[in-house]
């Protein structure tokens, strides 16, 4: 078994890039989530309710971030000023840092609603919920946890089901592996990457994000919720995939030999 895709999403819920090579930090996969896009109030948006989100294409540079998106001017803009702003993601609340009104500007014409770039600083720590975790396991600001795995004998097995091809990117998760049974991930409780090693928590329950077309930023029907209802539901959440915390900073890189610990 062996790492086939590693994905870091600099900003929350913005297209995602691919990497080779991955570093990882306190907080997971560093700089993932690092930067959110919120309200006026100070609340998280996603692309549950502004899928044209994803057609926002972000690149971290030696100065900050750079955004692109149709029918926009490119934009680079670094870090400006000290402002701190009280935010929420889900039932989080912490404090961040206003990136720059310029890019404030830039995401609320594209988005069409006021909003806000922002970031996490270093002295801001975001325990991962103790339930799952231990005290001092970070994340980001991802939904809730630092890394997500998903096989990929899972999605195919999936996409068989479907009866069309959705690309992994539109799952979002950070760690694709192959060389397994699909859905194999649900019996992993332990897995060690390179030199990292992983607690698989609890599995990923889905929203409609899925649905949402990367590369026109429109929901297109119900997959793959519908199908995934079928056979992957339970209780009142459907689950695709797994949320790991990790134990140890270090490197990945695509072909790293996958070990299950336990």
């Amino acid at each position: 078994m062996k790492l086939t895709g590693l994905y870091r999403y600099p900003v929350k819920s913005l297209r995602g890039e691919a990497l080779k090579r991955m570093e990882v930090g306190p907080r997971g996969p560093v700089m993932d989530r690092h930067w959110m896009v919120v309200n006026e109030k100070g609340r998280f948006l996603t692309q549950r309710e502004l899928p044209r989100m994803v057609l926002v294409k972000p690149r971290i540079t030696d100065r900050g971030l750079a955004l692109e998106a149709p029918g926009m001017p490119p934009l680079e803009v670094a870090p400006e000023g000290d402002e701190l702003l009280e935010v929420q993601v889900w039932n989080d609340r912490l404090a961040a840092r206003v990136m720059n009104p310029e890019a404030d500007r830039w995401l609320s014409d594209f988005l069409g609603l006021p909003c806000r770039l922002v970031y996490l600083p270093e002295e801001t720590k975001r325990q991962v919920d103790l339930e799952y975790a231990k005290p001092g396991d970070q994340t980001g600001f991802s939904d809730g946890f630092p890394f997500l795995l998903i096989s990929q004998p899972s999605l195919d097995d999936l996409n068989r089901r479907m009866g069309r091809a959705l690309p992994m990117e539109r799952f979002r998760p950070n760690l694709v592996v192959e060389g397994c049974e699909p859905y194999a991930e649900d019996r992993w409780k332990r897995i060690r990457i390179g030199e990292i090693e992983f607690r698989v928590v609890k599995p990923c329950s889905r929203c409609v994000i899925p649905s949402v077309n990367p590369e026109t930023g429109k929901r297109e029907g119900n997959e793959p919720l519908k199908t995934l209802m079928s056979y992957r539901k339970e209780g009142n959440k459907v689950f695709f995939g797994q949320n790991l915390i990790h134990d140890g900073t270090g490197v990945l890189e695509v072909g790293m030999p996958v070990e299950v610990l336990a």
